[in-house]
């Protein structure tokens, strides 16, 4: 049988090794928020020709110094050259309609011809914040009915609320790892979050504690049916059952997930990405984090490590 539980600090060695680089990243500079936090006006169109995204740039700031901190990428497929025929762009709040559209719609239109609209989203800074407030209330409501529908599932074994506590410590590290992750593309790639973002993360939540779920549930199981052996061994012989089942019930959902980003909307795709990112960040830490953390709290394992310390 494979020791899993042997290898356990090996396992939270390499966690925080996916976590350390992104929370230095939400840090500084952090995540590059969409509208729907910052407010603002989102618009994508459709040029008949490639154009690059620093061109589009250009023409946008030369329309008024208002728009000199336009943020602007470009869409779909890129040539070597770097253009797109898809551009999109944000830019401080404008109405439909309103004069400074119409001037924008104008300037592109006489550097680069005819375009078609294909998205125009407009978020006042107001509704930003309320949709940032309500999307940190809604993760953390999340967690805390979590914590209480773990400990009173698992009211049957002892310390129940430990089990609680360690699946919400594995949810947060998938949190953090797409938090992370999201943080470093949007430096190097511009890549925002929006509200789709928050949908995301919150499956994510959703997919990470049902797979916890189905560890500890079987842990509860195998305490029964092996009376007499250690924690730790009953522990490992339920990884050990649960192993193939989650890995492949991951995969089945990775590979369905890469199809939708490679050949889905450009909308969707960075919804797709952190619920890619997400799921396989559940799936580990749910195997090799959650359940081995029981262990740590059984044995009261960070006394030694404490004692050592002293020692030293």
């Amino acid at each position: 049988m494979i020791d899993i539980v042997k290898y356990r600090y090996w396992f939270f060695l390499f966690s925080l090794l996916l976590i350390v680089p992104g929370v230095i990243f939400l840090i500084t500079p952090g995540l590059r928020l969409g509208i729907d936090f910052q407010g603002g006006t989102l618009w994508q169109v459709e040029f008949q020709q490639p154009v690059s995204a620093e061109q589009v740039r250009e023409v946008v700031r030369g329309v008024s110094p208002e728009y000199s901190d336009a943020f602007v990428q470009s869409l779909g497929a890129q040539s070597q050259s770097g253009t797109a025929q898809g551009v999109s762009f944000r830019l401080p709040t404008i109405q439909q309609g309103s004069p400074e559209k119409i001037r924008i719609e104008q300037a592109l239109r006489s550097r680069f011809g005819p375009f078609t609209k294909e998205q125009f989203t407009t978020v006042g800074a107001a509704v930003g914040t309320e949709i940032a407030q309500r999307s940190v209330f809604a993760v953390g409501l999340a967690a805390l009915g979590i914590l209480a529908y773990i400990a009173f599932a698992f009211r049957g074994v002892r310390h129940p609320i430990r089990y609680g506590v360690c699946a919400i410590i594995a949810m947060i590290h998938d949190v953090i790892v797409v938090l992370g992750v999201f943080a470093i593309l949007g430096v190097y790639f511009g890549i925002e979050v929006d509200a789709l973002f928050i949908t995301a993360l919150l499956t994510v939540i959703g997919f990470s504690v049902h797979d916890t779920i189905v560890v500890f549930d079987r842990i509860r199981e195998n305490q029964l049916r092996r009376f007499g052996e250690s924690f730790e061994s009953v522990v490992n012989f339920s990884l050990i059952q649960t192993l193939v089942r989650s890995i492949n019930t991951s995969l089945t959902v990775l590979i369905t997930l890469s199809a939708l980003y490679l050949f889905g909307g450009v909308t969707i795709r960075n919804f797709v990405l952190a619920l890619l990112i997400g799921i396989a960040s559940g799936t580990f830490s749910s195997i090799f984090n959650a359940s081995l953390l029981l262990i740590v709290w059984e044995n009261r394992e960070w006394n030694r490590l404490f004692r050592r310390g002293a020692t030293a």
